[in-house]
Order: structure tokens, then sequence, then C-alpha cells
């Protein structure tokens, strides 16, 4: 079985995360979508439970994907998995000058693979950082995300300016 990971922080998941797990669905037998939950970073906007799910949400309608958490190393997590590629999507030169120095590195801890998928042009100026930014203004994101990934920005937003 060709097994590959996309891994993420996906906070959140976008549209642009989404056509890469949806075309490496198409590439490989199985694809797991991995959450890297890392404690001593306070920074997230959404705990890791809340991405878990909404992209259990977002994947559901690929029968060979299935999300998972990890932590430490994600060489550790494919070995564990029995996972042979790790596919990372890019959007930019300055995507592949930080993916291949991370590729290279992963190479040199495990026999893993990375494969670089280009972001469709349309999804390539997106990011979940510009996201959260503008939807923290008040900003228009709901063709940026899923629906209900857009319904749970707007919700956590509006508790965030109730809370202050």
């Amino acid at each position: 079985m060709r097994r590959a990971v996309c891994p993420g922080s996906f906070d959140p998941v976008t549209h642009g995360h989404l056509d890469v797990i949806g075309r490496a669905a198409g590439l490989f037998d199985e694809v797991v979508v991995a959450v890297g939950v890392n404690p001593s970073k306070r920074s997230r906007l959404f705990s890791a439970d809340e991405r878990l799910d909404m992209l259990r949400q977002a994947c559901s309608t690929w029968d060979n994907v299935r999300v998972s958490a990890f932590t430490g190393l994600l060489t550790d997590f494919c070995r564990a998995e029995g996972i042979a590629a790790i596919v990372k999507g890019l959007r930019a030169v300055s995507d592949f000058d930080y993916e291949l120095q991370m590729a290279q590195m992963n190479a040199s801890l495990t026999d893993v693979e990375t494969v670089f998928m280009p972001t469709s042009p349309e999804w390539s100026f997106l990011a979940s950082s510009l996201v959260k930014e503008i939807a923290q203004f008040g900003g228009d994101v709901s063709g940026l995300v899923p629906d209900f990934v857009h319904e749970a920005l707007v919700r956590r937003f509006e508790e965030s300016d109730t809370a202050e």
C-alpha cells in the first residue's frame, strides 16, 4: 500500500490545504493528514482537538484519507505508521527554500521521501496566518475556508471581542 502524510498545523484548515490533500488522495492509496501537536506552542487559535475535528469534517469526502495527531518528529510518526512519502504543498519559491532544507533533513533521519506539490494557482496566495488576521479584523474569508471553518472563525473572534 502506498501511504503518504500531509503534515501541518492546520490552524485553520483552508481550501489550499484541501486542494493538496485531495490531489495527494488521487496519487496514494492512503493519505494521513497529520496535525502537529506541540504543547509548548501557545499561539494557536484553535486547540488540537478543534483542528482535528475540522479536518475530519473537511476530509470526509475522501475514503482514503484519515486524520491523526502527532507529537515529536514527523519522521518518527512516518516510521511508526508505515508511511513512505511526505507531501508538501508549495506556494512560492520561498516555500521551496524552506521545504527543501526540511526534506533533506528528514531524508538524513529516515528513508521517507518528500513529494513537492505546487499549489493550484487559485490558492497560491493562501496561508492560515493570513486567514486568521483577516478574520480577526472582520474581513470576509468565507471563500477561503470551508463553511464550518468560517463559522468557527467568526465565533472565535466574536468571543474574543466580548472578552475584552
